[in-house]
């Protein structure tokens, strides 16, 4: 007996039974059936074009347009220390020649007094008259070996290792913590040493009493020098400077990485200073005391004062601020009550184009007793890490609580280096730091 159709209501005969949806239809409904799927195929060929022509127009410059400001300003930086070495030598050479210019000035000067002071007391002899013309010959003989002076300067080339930069796709907006690694390396401080430590993408600064000492990543002392001054309250590196910026009790101290020399380019007795940090064009201040002001200072030229937040803009009249630091246009800042020890952490956001410090943003789940602050950039997430009896972890574009990183032993202070390839952290009982490449690497206990 002949199929009847199987779409509903339809009496007709099946004259065909359809592969893709097992059904029996009679010719008209086959007809539109097969026009449906038709219709389908315009619509797909529709996206499809749509699809083409946004490939057509990929701005791929635009998409990666922040990695190449990250190449960029790495590029610029590079620049900056070629050009520092380079002045560092011309220097050198410099103060080769002048030495034995100086020597020779020197001795011609001996000699110039010593002419007019023969004949005033005429009692020159044969001796005298010999002893200048050999002098003056051997003056003669220096100067000719000083213009002859040629230096052998050997110069190897500058080598680029490749893995400085490595370049990978970030799957997706989720942050991975999953790759884990033990505390590097740890160094002991004497128990005098003050506390504050900072870094860049080369060297570690840190008071080792008596001295200011720079360590390299292995934790071997580059260089030292005596620090002669009062306490240091804290410390940030300047990019713009290339320079280590360190704030003593009422002075604001530069610190040349290359030759360990200490400046005091600013001095307010009547504030008392508590911490620091720094963006590219200038430096953050905050007071020590109830009701903390914020104090702003220009880079360059020349440090000066330019603004000061006052309480209550800051904080309370019974707040202090004990930490600060700025990352990507932000300033976050811990705040604590010395009459209920509460504390709170705070966001001032988008500093650069909004001046206005009283623009806040709360931290979710904040802990107590944060001693220090530190900002990194992750693959993409600009990150803060708030040093207290574990390691907090914050994401700084939704001031979400994220991780808490587990320690033996109470943090006091953290940094990370300019590139944020480097995490420091100080205990009571040493600094450690933490070494961080590809992906975050904290130790877990």
């Amino acid at each position: 007996m002949p199929q009847s159709c199987s779409m509903e209501q339809c009496m007709r005969t099946s004259r065909w039974l359809c592969d893709c949806c097992q059904q029996y239809l009679c010719l008209q409904h086959l007809n539109e059936h097969n026009a449906l799927l038709i219709s389908q195929l315009n619509s797909l060929t529709n996206k499809i074009d749509t699809l083409s022509d946004r490939l057509e127009t990929l701005n791929s410059h635009k998409a990666i347009g922040n990695s190449r400001e990250k190449l960029e300003q790495w590029r610029q930086d590079c620049y900056k220390k070629i050009d520092s070495f380079f002045e560092q030598k011309c220097q050198e050479l410099d103060q080769l020649v002048n030495e034995k210019v100086s020597q020779q000035r020197e001795e011609l000067n001996q000699i110039q007094s010593k002419i007019p002071e023969l004949i005033n007391t005429q009692e020159t002899t044969r001796q005298d008259v010999d002893r200048l013309t050999s002098t003056i010959h051997q003056l003669e003989t220096n100067m000719n070996k000083i213009e002859q002076t040629c230096f052998t300067i050997d110069i190897r080339p500058l080598i680029i290792d490749d893995t400085l930069i490595s370049i990978e796709k970030t799957s997706d907006d989720k942050l991975n913590l999953s790759t884990l690694s033990p505390v590097y390396r740890t160094i002991h401080r004497p128990q005098e040493s003050f506390r504050p430590f900072t870094a860049n993408d080369r060297y570690l600064l840190m008071h080792q009493e008596p001295n200011l000492s720079l360590l390299d990543k292995e934790m071997n002392i580059v260089k030292q020098v005596l620090w002669p001054f009062d306490a240091i309250q804290d410390m940030c590196w300047s990019s713009t400077l290339d320079r280590f910026i360190v704030l003593g009790k009422n002075n604001i101290y530069l610190v040349n990485e290359n030759t360990m020399s200490i400046n005091n380019v600013h001095t307010m007795e009547e504030r008392n200073w508590l911490s620091c940090t720094c963006s590219d064009t200038v430096l953050f201040a905050c007071t020590n005391g109830r009701a903390a002001s914020i104090m702003e200072f220009t880079l360059f030229p020349t440090i000066e004062l330019i603004r000061e937040w006052k309480h209550p803009r800051t904080c309370t009249k019974d707040e202090f601020i004990v930490s600060t630091v700025y990352n990507n246009e932000n300033l976050a800042l811990v705040i604590v009550n010395v009459l209920d020890k509460s504390l709170r952490m705070e966001l001032r956001i988008n500093l650069d184009r909004n001046p206005d410090i009283s623009s806040i943003k709360s931290f979710q789940d904040h802990k107590d007793s944060i001693h220090d602050l530190c900002g990194i950039l992750f693959e993409k997430f600009h990150l803060l890490l708030a040093a207290s009896s574990d390691l907090y972890l914050w994401n700084i574009a939704n001031r979400k609580y994220l991780w808490t990183f587990l320690f033996p032993n109470e943090i006091h202070s953290i940094c990370a280096s300019s590139f944020s390839t480097t995490i420091y952290y100080g205990t009571d009982i040493g600094t450690s730091f933490i070494v961080s490449s590809r992906t975050l690497t904290i130790q877990v206990n």
